[in-house]
């Protein structure tokens, strides 16, 4: 199905949003998910369902000084 995933459409395979994140490659972990304007707790993530043309931004955090 394809998204608009960090403002580029993408093709992609993963039908819920925890695998989506894992589909990009990053660590679950690390990452903060924004569903069509709404930010996602890591708990709802299994549980959200992907629909083509959602909106989504991921962000991948960082630390360190």
């Amino acid at each position: 199905m394809k998204l608009l995933l960090n403002g580029k459409e993408r093709e992609v395979q993963a039908t819920q949003v925890e695998a989506l994140v894992a589909e990009v490659g990053l660590p679950l972990a690390a990452a903060l998910v924004e569903r069509n304007g709404t930010a996602l707790l890591r708990s709802e993530w299994p549980k959200t369902s992907l629909q083509a043309g959602d909106h989504l931004e991921i962000i991948r955090m960082v630390a360190g000084g």
